[in-house]
């Protein structure tokens, strides 16, 4: 069984009138009503609680994406950066970056690579879709959000763990003549990666279409849980402590393609 942390740092000072007059806390509400000073503070608060979650032997910490009142968490990877550097024993979960919304997928690589070579192979990769906000400040186009996902999460697994000089990506919605990420993960050779994906069907008929959730491969573990802890935590106080097990057991409602996109832990 293993335990995990995650707070997302949220901004809980904005008057309640003035939230009552915007229409979305993500979407229109002004960054004038957030205070950089007490940001700051949280920051520095949240960050001690993942210190404190590593002092006492948790098994993960996880770190949100969202970038708003809810989740001062905007720039996941810098996060990611200051917990590998800093955490000595617990796994770190980052959770995640917005793959399809990234121009460059190699870039996410070899940001990652470079954040599990810090903390000396203890990431966890998680990669999310993005939702309707998030797509409209990126200008992005919804009909094909989905095949930039996966293509974008099949490019950075490449990325991760090819470790036979430079590579070529030809694909429908990324194109790179010259692929040669500098950084090699340390987990890339020491344990295979898992894909998981959110208990809807609908994106389990996409995991188990995707070409690489079935077919182990060595590199960071992979995993494409979403909002599922988000869920988890709602009608919760900010931060909480889930118990996830190591394997739980399959659930018959979720079909045959939930158990393909998942590689057994080892």
């Amino acid at each position: 069984m293993d335990v995990w942390y995650q707070c997302e740092n949220p901004y809980p000072f904005v008057p309640q009138d003035i939230l009552d007059r915007v229409d979305s806390v993500r979407a229109s509400l002004p960054n004038k009503y957030c205070d950089p000073k007490i940001a700051a503070d949280l920051f520095e608060e949240v960050l001690d609680e993942f210190m404190l979650c590593d002092d006492q032997g948790l098994n993960v910490v996880a770190i949100e994406h969202h970038a708003g009142i809810n989740s001062l968490f905007g720039a996941n990877p810098l996060i990611l950066g200051i917990l590998a550097r800093q955490m000595r024993n617990v796994r770190i979960l980052s959770m995640g970056t917005l793959v399809s919304l990234r121009k460059d997928p190699v870039r996410v690589a070899e940001e990652y690579a470079t954040a599990d070579v810090i903390c000396r192979g203890r990431l966890e990769i998680g990669f999310v879709k993005s939702g309707g906000t998030e797509m409209a400040s990126n200008n992005a186009n919804p009909v094909n959000n989905v095949e930039r996902y996966w293509e974008a999460i099949d490019l950075i697994r490449k990325a991760l763990t090819h470790q036979d000089g430079p590579f070529s990506w030809e694909g429908k919605h990324f194109t790179h003549r010259h692929v040669f990420p500098r950084s090699a993960p340390i987990t890339s050779r020491t344990r295979r990666s898992s894909t998981w994906a959110t208990p809807t069907r609908r994106a389990c008929a996409s995991a188990a279409s995707f070409s690489g959730s079935s077919t182990p491969a060595s590199s960071p573990r992979l995993s494409t849980r979403s909002s599922c802890l988000a869920r988890c935590r709602r009608n919760r106080p900010r931060c909480s402590t889930v118990v996830r097990h190591a394997r739980p057991p399959p659930r018959a409602d979720r079909g045959r393609s939930r158990q393909r996109a998942r590689t057994p832990r080892r």
